[in-house]
Order: structure tokens, then sequence, then C-alpha cells
């Protein structure tokens, strides 16, 4: 299995990059807030930059939804265009957005945005790599908008383990979406960091927030 290409160097608690990392921030003509911030939301589609092995690892080089399933015309909708339809279509991570007569035309959990964006497709031993900006260290709730299995997924700091999260409850199918708190993390200093998630087969995944949870002290 495939992990990140990065070494990871500092003392304890160093907030910074890995060093060696290659990858950096999603950035384009559209979304320009470059690096998020956490607390905050992460938008799945939005990994970093840099190709597969540094940024992200997929076990195909094709993109199912943005550069296979979204050249046909019954799934480039109205409600949305070009730039959504083929959303990054020549990497290898597997996108496609929620569309009116497939994600919204029943009872959700939680309805997502219409033209919102997701990671499909998964499979197991697949990750993508985030630059985050953490403001405000401390332990974080972690709420995922997800779709179908109740599957485990994981989440590195830095290139070392640290979460283990639960996707609560399956919803009906691919296109039956949740938001629900999965698990929590640490993050031990502010600063920039790389946050790699690694997920299995049967989810998409919109976004995740991360919310301080309140210890109580003033």
């Amino acid at each position: 299995m495939l992990t990140p290409l990065l070494a990871i160097s500092g003392g304890r608690g160093a907030a910074e990059l890995p060093s060696g990392y290659r990858g950096r921030p999603f950035e384009d003509a559209f979304h320009k807030t470059g690096t998020p911030g956490i607390p905050g939301l992460i938008q799945c589609a939005l990994y970093d930059l840099g190709g597969e092995g540094v940024a992200y690892h997929d076990t195909d080089a094709l993109n199912d939804g943005s550069g296979k399933l979204n050249l046909e015309k019954g799934h480039q909708r109205a409600h949305a265009g070009e730039y959504v339809w083929h959303f990054r279509r020549d990497e290898g991570v597997d996108l496609s957005f929620v569309k009116d007569w497939a994600d919204l035309n029943h009872t959700n959990l939680v309805s997502p945005p219409i033209n919102q964006s997701y990671i499909g497709w998964t499979e197991n031993g697949e990750w993508c790599n985030y630059t985050v900006n953490v403001t405000r260290p401390g332990t974080y709730r972690i709420r995922a908008l997800y779709a179908f299995q109740a599957n485990t997924v994981t989440f590195d700091l830095n290139g070392k383990p640290s979460a283990t999260c639960r996707l609560p409850v399956p919803t009906a199918s691919y296109h039956h979406w949740n938001l629900a708190e999965i698990g929590t993390i640490e993050f031990p200093a502010a600063g920039s960091q790389l946050l790699t998630f690694h997920y299995g087969k049967g989810n998409n995944f919109a976004w995740f927030e991360f919310e301080p949870v309140d210890t109580g002290r003033p």
C-alpha cells in the first residue's frame, strides 16, 4: 500500500509541514482562499495539488466522475456547468457533484447543497492530503457529510496516525446523505500542518467540519 511521500522533521509539538512534502494547497481561478483553517470546514474535493503519491493515492488514474460519468449528457445537469461537471478531471481521485435527480429527489438524513463536490468510487487503501492551518490547538470534534456504508476512516497528522473515526449509521445508497459526528482528533500545536485522510470502499465524502471540544476551562 502506498503511503504519502514525506519525511518527518521538527521537534516535539512542532507545528510545521513535514520536511520534503511536495504538495501544496489547492487553488484555482474559482477557489482562491488557499489553505483551509481549523477550526473550520475542509472540502474533500479540495485535496492538495501535487499528484499521485504526493497529494493523493487512487487505485487507478481515471477520474470516474469528472473524467468519465460526467461526460455523459444526462449527468451534465443544467444547475451546474462545465467547471463543476469536469472538476479536476485529469487527476486520479474520483470526483462528482450533488445532482437534482440523483441526490435530491428523495429524503436524506441531511440534504447536501446542490452542486456540492464530493469524493466517490472509493476503494480500500486510498488517501488524500490536505495542508491546513490550525489557529487554535486542542481537541476537535469531526463531523462528516457522507453517504452509504458505516465504515471506519482514519486521519494522520504530519505523517503520524492521529484519529480513528466511525461513520455512525449507513444510509440507503451512495446518493442518500448524512451529516454526523464521527470522532475526535488532537492538534497539539498551531500552525501549518499536513492532514491525511485514509478511506476505503463504500462511501461518498463531501466535507469535514472541525469544531473545538469545550473543555470547560475559562
